[in-house]
């Protein structure tokens, strides 16, 4: 069924009016906030501000019962926040308030704006700071099923916002239990990573790799995609995606090899099984006696948050502060039983962490999945025809 025959089916031929997101709410500005005003006010109130995310918690609140916000400037700009109950709204996220509740849903609006995020986005402006202005806002379109019944509109907006509901409550619990099983995972490998005196050997990476740092990025063979020929990744700092600078067409990097974040996401590990060209803000650990190389990396992973970083100049990780840090070998003296011990703690782990990192299997990938069944549903339910459309 389309989308147009299922949102026909739903209002039942009723008709649609569109009126402007400043004629249904009020758009007001929040308050000024820093990180020095929530450090040295804690408490139990998120503040919203340039971030779907809360800036920090703070003892005051000058938001309740009021949850829509879009954010006016920043990296975020023009992104829709939902935060239910009391909160400290922030100078850089705008109050989206209904004026008649008995007119609109203000659930049925939440999800709207996320339908809208395209329209709202081509309302800002990226001259220096991303910026979006109220008056602008102001002037969104909104549609409003059958505003000349309103108890047969909200009953539209009612079972829309059901629908669409149940997508992000399934996502929130399987969100919830993520973050669980990730906790639970960080314990178990504390817990295989951490030895009594006498079980293991300590060696410093030094002993176990050579390590260096990348270089300049080849400037003859840069591919910007993924072809034929530049099939090999070129790699920086960064996490997941983010580290992928481009492709080339020969790799610096033949053999397994552990990757570690020198700037920006300092001390971040990654494993890297194909062959790749690192460079910049890229160290390189590669093995150079015998260790089974996911081992290490599950180690590497238990002390990236715990590297001494100078203050001055430009944080940075550098080779010479890597070399000394000890990693410890289990059954020292027995090479061969060491390596099988190795391995036996890589299994357990490589099982907990499909179940929390891998985006082919487990949980992130349901997630992933729910989110993309909510747009397409979002999409069929909230494509509503523009009046061009219907005189078309």
């Amino acid at each position: 069924m389309s989308s147009v025959n299922f949102l026909d089916k739903l209002l039942d031929e009723v008709a649609v009016e569109w009126r402007t997101l400043g004629e249904i709410t009020s758009i007001k500005t929040g308050q000024a906030v820093n990180k020095k005003m929530i450090s040295a006010n804690p408490g139990e109130y998120p503040v919203i501000n340039s971030g779907r995310e809360p800036l920090g918690f703070i003892d005051e609140w000058n938001t309740d019962n009021d949850p829509i916000g879009i954010t006016s400037r920043g990296a975020g700009v023009g992104s829709v926040t939902w935060q239910p109950g009391k909160y400290f709204r922030g100078n850089l996220n705008y109050s989206v308030t209904i004026k008649n509740p008995q007119l609109v849903s203000i659930r049925f609006l939440y999800h709207l704006l996320l339908e809208l995020q395209p329209e709202i986005q081509a309302l800002c402006t990226y001259d220096g700071i991303p910026a979006l202005n109220a008056s602008n806002l102001k002037d969104l379109l909104i549609p409003i099923p059958c505003p000349d019944d309103p108890k047969k509109s909200l009953e539209i907006q009612t079972e829309i916002v059901r629908i669409l509901d149940a997508f992000t409550e399934l996502t929130a619990e399987l969100t919830a239990e993520l973050a669980a099983r990730k906790k639970q995972y960080n314990y178990y490998r504390d817990q295989l990573l951490s030895f009594e005196d006498g079980d293991v050997e300590w060696k410093s990476l030094e002993d176990i790799f050579d390590i260096f740092a990348g270089g300049d990025a080849p400037k003859d063979a840069l591919s910007d995609e993924q072809t034929e020929e530049f099939s090999v990744p070129i790699l920086s700092n960064g996490i997941g995606e983010k580290s992928l600078y481009g492709w080339t067409n020969k790799a610096k990097i033949e053999k397994p090899s552990l990757t570690i974040s020198a700037r920006g996401t300092i001390g971040w590990t990654s494993y890297q099984d194909v062959p790749f060209f690192p460079i910049v803000r890229l160290l390189v650990l590669t093995p150079r006696t015998e260790i089974n190389l996911k081992y290490a990396y599950y180690f590497m992973k238990t002390i990236e948050s715990d590297y001494k970083v100078p203050e001055a100049g430009i944080p940075q990780l550098t080779k010479p502060m890597l070399k000394d840090i000890k990693i410890p070998l289990p059954c020292p003296g027995d090479p061969e039983k060491s390596l099988a011990e190795q391995a036996r703690i890589v299994t357990i782990l490589d099982k907990f962490d499909a179940l929390t990192a891998s985006l082919t299997e487990g949980l992130p990938r349901e997630i992933a999945l729910r989110q993309k069944q909510y747009a397409y549903y979002r999409d069929l339910l909230l494509s509503f025809p523009k009046p061009e459309e219907v005189e078309a």
